[in-house]
Protein backbone atom coordinates (compact mmCIF):
# COMPACT_ATOMS: atom_id res chain seq x y z
CA UNK A 1 0.00 0.00 0.00
CA UNK A 2 2.96 2.55 0.69
CA UNK A 3 3.52 2.06 -3.14
CA UNK A 4 0.30 4.36 -3.79
CA UNK A 5 1.34 6.95 -1.83
CA UNK A 6 4.60 8.06 -0.27
CA UNK A 7 3.70 11.72 0.87
CA UNK A 8 2.61 11.73 4.82
CA UNK A 9 4.35 8.66 5.76
CA UNK A 10 6.90 8.22 7.99
CA UNK A 11 9.76 5.75 7.46
CA UNK A 12 11.93 4.99 11.06
CA UNK A 13 15.28 4.91 10.23
CA UNK A 14 18.59 5.90 11.96
CA UNK A 15 20.29 8.40 9.33
CA UNK A 16 22.40 11.17 9.78
CA UNK A 17 18.68 13.05 8.49
CA UNK A 18 16.51 11.30 10.75
CA UNK A 19 18.68 12.37 13.81
CA UNK A 20 18.52 16.14 12.44
CA UNK A 21 16.37 18.21 13.83
CA UNK A 22 12.99 18.83 12.65
CA UNK A 23 12.71 22.60 12.64
CA UNK A 24 16.47 22.63 10.85
CA UNK A 25 14.93 19.96 7.99
CA UNK A 26 11.38 21.66 7.99
CA UNK A 27 13.72 25.21 7.45
CA UNK A 28 15.79 22.87 4.91
CA UNK A 29 13.05 22.10 2.71
CA UNK A 30 10.80 25.39 2.46
CA UNK A 31 14.56 27.01 1.77
CA UNK A 32 15.39 24.60 -0.82
CA UNK A 33 11.55 25.20 -2.36
CA UNK A 34 12.72 28.97 -2.72
CA UNK A 35 15.77 28.80 -4.21
CA UNK A 36 14.95 25.82 -6.87
CA UNK A 37 13.25 29.42 -8.80
CA UNK A 38 16.63 31.12 -8.77
CA UNK A 39 17.56 28.08 -11.37
CA UNK A 40 17.29 29.03 -14.86
CA UNK A 41 20.16 26.72 -17.44
CA UNK A 42 20.78 23.19 -17.75
CA UNK A 43 23.71 23.47 -14.67
CA UNK A 44 21.61 25.27 -11.98
CA UNK A 45 18.83 21.79 -12.56
CA UNK A 46 21.46 19.24 -12.88
CA UNK A 47 23.46 21.02 -9.71
CA UNK A 48 19.84 21.16 -7.43
CA UNK A 49 19.03 17.06 -8.74
CA UNK A 50 22.47 16.31 -7.60
CA UNK A 51 22.38 18.03 -4.86
CA UNK A 52 18.65 16.11 -4.13
CA UNK A 53 19.86 12.52 -5.24
CA UNK A 54 23.32 13.49 -2.49
CA UNK A 55 20.68 14.18 0.39
CA UNK A 56 18.18 11.05 -0.14
CA UNK A 57 20.96 8.70 -0.27
CA UNK A 58 21.87 10.17 3.23
CA UNK A 59 18.54 9.21 4.36
CA UNK A 60 19.16 5.14 3.30
CA UNK A 61 15.94 5.55 2.39
CA UNK A 62 15.64 3.54 -1.64
CA UNK A 63 14.91 5.98 -4.23
CA UNK A 64 11.79 3.57 -5.11
CA UNK A 65 9.93 5.13 -2.76
CA UNK A 66 10.51 8.41 -4.09
CA UNK A 67 9.72 7.82 -7.17
CA UNK A 68 6.34 6.52 -6.49
CA UNK A 69 5.91 9.93 -4.59
CA UNK A 70 6.07 11.52 -7.98
CA UNK A 71 3.67 8.82 -9.76
CA UNK A 72 0.46 9.95 -8.41
CA UNK A 73 1.20 13.88 -9.20
CA UNK A 74 2.20 12.78 -12.99
CA UNK A 75 -0.80 14.12 -14.87
CA UNK A 76 -0.89 17.19 -13.15
CA UNK A 77 2.64 17.68 -13.53
CA UNK A 78 2.51 17.13 -17.33
CA UNK A 79 -0.86 19.06 -17.84
CA UNK A 80 1.24 21.86 -16.26
CA UNK A 81 4.31 21.22 -19.07
CA UNK A 82 1.80 20.75 -21.57
CA UNK A 83 0.53 24.16 -21.06
CA UNK A 84 3.72 25.52 -20.83
CA UNK A 85 5.27 24.68 -24.06
CA UNK A 86 1.96 25.26 -26.22
CA UNK A 87 1.52 28.62 -25.13
CA UNK A 88 5.27 29.82 -24.42
CA UNK A 89 6.73 31.73 -27.16
CA UNK A 90 10.17 32.46 -27.11
CA UNK A 91 13.44 31.38 -29.67
CA UNK A 92 12.95 29.20 -33.16
CA UNK A 93 9.55 28.37 -33.60
CA UNK A 94 9.29 24.46 -34.45
CA UNK A 95 5.44 24.78 -35.01
CA UNK A 96 2.49 27.05 -35.18
CA UNK A 97 -1.44 26.91 -35.66
CA UNK A 98 -3.73 29.54 -34.18
CA UNK A 99 -2.54 30.66 -30.56
CA UNK A 100 -0.67 26.90 -30.09
CA UNK A 101 3.20 27.53 -30.75
CA UNK A 102 5.99 25.14 -30.12
CA UNK A 103 9.17 27.03 -30.07
CA UNK A 104 12.53 26.70 -28.52
CA UNK A 105 11.85 28.78 -25.06
CA UNK A 106 8.41 27.01 -24.48
CA UNK A 107 9.96 23.26 -24.47
CA UNK A 108 12.87 24.32 -22.20
CA UNK A 109 10.47 26.18 -20.27
CA UNK A 110 8.21 22.73 -19.79
CA UNK A 111 11.35 20.51 -19.13
CA UNK A 112 12.42 23.54 -16.51
CA UNK A 113 8.97 23.78 -15.09
CA UNK A 114 8.55 19.16 -14.76
CA UNK A 115 12.28 19.93 -12.91
CA UNK A 116 11.22 22.29 -10.85
CA UNK A 117 7.62 19.81 -9.97
CA UNK A 118 9.76 16.61 -9.39
CA UNK A 119 12.94 18.22 -7.21
CA UNK A 120 9.95 19.71 -4.45
CA UNK A 121 7.95 16.60 -4.64
CA UNK A 122 11.32 14.61 -3.79
CA UNK A 123 12.37 17.14 -1.00
CA UNK A 124 9.02 17.26 0.60
CA UNK A 125 8.96 13.15 0.81
CA UNK A 126 11.96 13.56 1.78
CA UNK A 127 10.95 15.70 4.97
CA UNK A 128 7.84 13.38 5.63
CA UNK A 129 9.41 10.35 5.10
CA UNK A 130 12.22 10.78 7.54
CA UNK A 131 10.05 12.80 10.27
CA UNK A 132 7.85 11.87 12.87
CA UNK A 133 4.41 13.42 12.51
CA UNK A 134 4.99 14.41 16.70
CA UNK A 135 8.03 16.05 15.76
CA UNK A 136 6.96 17.80 12.50
CA UNK A 137 3.94 19.09 14.78
CA UNK A 138 6.64 20.66 16.98
CA UNK A 139 8.55 22.07 15.12
CA UNK A 140 5.85 24.03 13.46
CA UNK A 141 4.52 24.61 16.68
CA UNK A 142 7.85 26.28 17.94
CA UNK A 143 8.38 28.35 14.06
CA UNK A 144 5.00 29.85 14.52
CA UNK A 145 5.76 30.54 17.84
CA UNK A 146 6.15 34.48 17.62
CA UNK A 147 2.50 34.84 16.64
CA UNK A 148 1.21 34.55 19.79
CA UNK A 149 2.14 37.65 20.47
CA UNK A 150 -1.02 38.13 18.53
CA UNK A 151 -3.36 35.88 19.87
CA UNK A 152 -3.42 33.47 16.38
CA UNK A 153 -3.98 30.23 17.97
CA UNK A 154 0.08 28.45 17.14
CA UNK A 155 -0.90 25.30 19.11
CA UNK A 156 -4.24 24.61 17.16
CA UNK A 157 -3.10 24.95 13.88
CA UNK A 158 -0.01 23.13 14.12
CA UNK A 159 -1.68 20.42 15.56
CA UNK A 160 -4.24 20.83 12.53
CA UNK A 161 -1.28 20.43 9.83
CA UNK A 162 -0.56 17.42 11.43
CA UNK A 163 -3.11 15.55 11.64
CA UNK A 164 -4.18 17.08 7.97
CA UNK A 165 -0.85 15.46 7.16
CA UNK A 166 -1.42 12.19 8.60
CA UNK A 167 -4.84 11.61 7.10
CA UNK A 168 -3.55 12.08 3.47
CA UNK A 169 -2.13 8.38 3.65
CA UNK A 170 -4.73 7.13 5.76
CA UNK A 171 -7.53 7.94 3.26
CA UNK A 172 -5.60 6.63 0.49
CA UNK A 173 -5.66 3.48 2.33
CA UNK A 174 -9.06 3.53 2.73
CA UNK A 175 -9.94 4.62 -1.04
CA UNK A 176 -8.05 1.46 -1.92
CA UNK A 177 -10.11 -1.01 0.36
CA UNK A 178 -13.24 1.01 -0.84
CA UNK A 179 -11.93 -0.08 -4.92
CA UNK A 180 -11.35 -3.33 -4.19
CA UNK A 181 -15.02 -3.80 -2.73
CA UNK A 182 -16.35 -2.47 -5.68
CA UNK A 183 -13.90 -4.54 -7.99
CA UNK A 184 -15.30 -7.28 -6.17
CA UNK A 185 -18.91 -6.60 -7.28
CA UNK A 186 -17.55 -6.24 -10.88
CA UNK A 187 -16.90 -2.60 -11.13
CA UNK A 188 -14.04 -1.87 -13.36
CA UNK A 189 -11.93 1.75 -12.42
CA UNK A 190 -9.69 1.56 -16.00
CA UNK A 191 -12.32 1.20 -18.95
CA UNK A 192 -14.12 3.63 -20.63
CA UNK A 193 -13.12 6.83 -21.96
CA UNK A 194 -12.63 9.83 -19.41
CA UNK A 195 -16.43 10.46 -18.67
CA UNK A 196 -16.98 6.84 -18.34
CA UNK A 197 -14.56 6.74 -16.02
CA UNK A 198 -14.98 9.74 -13.69
CA UNK A 199 -19.13 8.10 -13.68
CA UNK A 200 -17.46 5.15 -11.58
CA UNK A 201 -15.61 7.21 -8.97
CA UNK A 202 -18.78 8.72 -8.25
CA UNK A 203 -19.85 5.70 -5.59
CA UNK A 204 -16.41 5.91 -4.35
CA UNK A 205 -17.10 9.53 -2.35
CA UNK A 206 -20.18 8.90 -0.53
CA UNK A 207 -18.38 5.76 1.57
CA UNK A 208 -15.40 7.88 1.49
CA UNK A 209 -16.64 10.90 2.78
CA UNK A 210 -18.32 8.65 6.16
CA UNK A 211 -15.32 6.81 6.55
CA UNK A 212 -13.25 10.20 7.08
CA UNK A 213 -16.20 11.69 9.09
CA UNK A 214 -15.95 8.49 11.13
CA UNK A 215 -12.34 8.29 12.07
CA UNK A 216 -12.34 12.09 12.97
CA UNK A 217 -15.29 11.06 15.38
CA UNK A 218 -13.02 8.49 16.75
CA UNK A 219 -9.72 11.01 16.41
CA UNK A 220 -11.84 13.64 18.48
CA UNK A 221 -13.44 10.87 21.11
CA UNK A 222 -10.04 9.60 21.52
CA UNK A 223 -8.79 13.67 22.08
CA UNK A 224 -11.53 14.31 24.67
CA UNK A 225 -11.19 11.11 26.49
CA UNK A 226 -7.45 11.83 27.37
CA UNK A 227 -8.26 15.27 28.38
CA UNK A 228 -7.38 17.67 25.48
CA UNK A 229 -8.17 21.19 26.27
CA UNK A 230 -5.86 22.96 23.96
CA UNK A 231 -2.27 23.93 23.65
CA UNK A 232 -2.29 26.91 27.02
CA UNK A 233 -0.33 25.05 29.87
CA UNK A 234 0.74 22.01 27.92
CA UNK A 235 3.94 20.25 28.81
CA UNK A 236 6.79 18.80 26.12
CA UNK A 237 7.44 15.04 26.75
CA UNK A 238 9.95 15.44 23.72
CA UNK A 239 12.28 18.39 23.60
CA UNK A 240 13.67 19.43 20.55
CA UNK A 241 17.34 20.18 20.47
CA UNK A 242 19.58 21.92 18.53
CA UNK A 243 23.23 20.14 17.75
CA UNK A 244 25.89 20.67 15.64
CA UNK A 245 24.72 19.23 12.84
CA UNK A 246 21.97 21.31 12.39
CA UNK A 247 23.66 24.46 11.94
CA UNK A 248 25.71 22.61 9.45
CA UNK A 249 22.96 21.94 7.38
CA UNK A 250 21.90 25.95 7.31
CA UNK A 251 25.76 26.38 6.21
CA UNK A 252 25.60 23.64 3.79
CA UNK A 253 21.92 25.52 2.13
CA UNK A 254 24.15 29.07 2.29
CA UNK A 255 27.11 27.50 0.45
CA UNK A 256 24.14 25.83 -2.52
CA UNK A 257 22.98 29.10 -3.18
CA UNK A 258 25.80 30.94 -3.24
CA UNK A 259 26.88 27.93 -6.05
CA UNK A 260 23.53 28.14 -7.46
CA UNK A 261 23.88 32.01 -7.83
CA UNK A 262 27.07 31.50 -9.54
CA UNK A 263 25.69 28.85 -11.72
CA UNK A 264 23.40 31.28 -13.13
CA UNK A 265 25.79 33.40 -14.31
Amino acid sequence: MMDKLIFGRYIPGDSIIHRLDPRAKLLASFYFIGIIFLANNWQTYLFLFAFTMATIALSKIKYKFFINGVKPLIWLILFTVVLQVLFSRGGEVYFEWGPIVISQFGLLNGVFIFCRFVLIIFMSTLLTLTTAPLALTDAIEFLLRPLNVVKFPVHEIALMLSIALRFVPTLMDETEKIMNAQRARGVDFGEGNVFQQMKSIVPLLVPLFVSSFNRAEELATAMEARGYQGGEGRTKYRLLKWKRNDTLVILVYAAVTVLLVYLRT
